[in-house]
């Protein structure tokens, strides 16, 4: 048994960002071969001070770590190309402002004029 906990603990990082934590862990299958765990906790606190985590993981294996790289790395070039680095949003901004919905424009595009004395 204690051959597995060293097999837990191959390879591990941490990523603190915020109220969540990601984990980066490689970790060894049956065989002996290595696999990555990538995990996301996040914190979440209760009205009486009381927390609880919620955890997501990804398995990821190695004849997949070519095309992940290259989907990751896309994804994150379009959105540094779209929107920049630059992080623009209500929770990191004090100054953010949401676009205003107009219900004037989106009422004259969802409905039709109808004048009820032609009927």
């Amino acid at each position: 048994m204690a051959e597995r906990v060293e097999q837990e603990e191959i390879f591990s990082q941490v990523l603190r960002a915020g109220r969540r934590t990601y984990f980066f862990d490689v970790r060894a299958t049956k065989a002996d071969d290595y696999y990555l765990t990538v995990t996301e906790s996040k914190k979440f606190t209760h009205d009486d001070g009381s927390f609880h985590y919620q955890k997501h993981k990804i398995y990821l294996y190695k004849e997949d770590f070519t095309d992940f790289h290259e989907m990751l790395k896309k994804a994150t070039d379009y959105i540094v190309a779209e929107k920049g680095d630059e992080v623009i949003s209500e929770r990191h901004q004090k100054n953010y402002k949401k676009e205003e919905y107009k219900e004037e424009s989106a009422t004259s595009q969802s409905f039709t004029d109808v004048s009820f004395e032609d009927i």
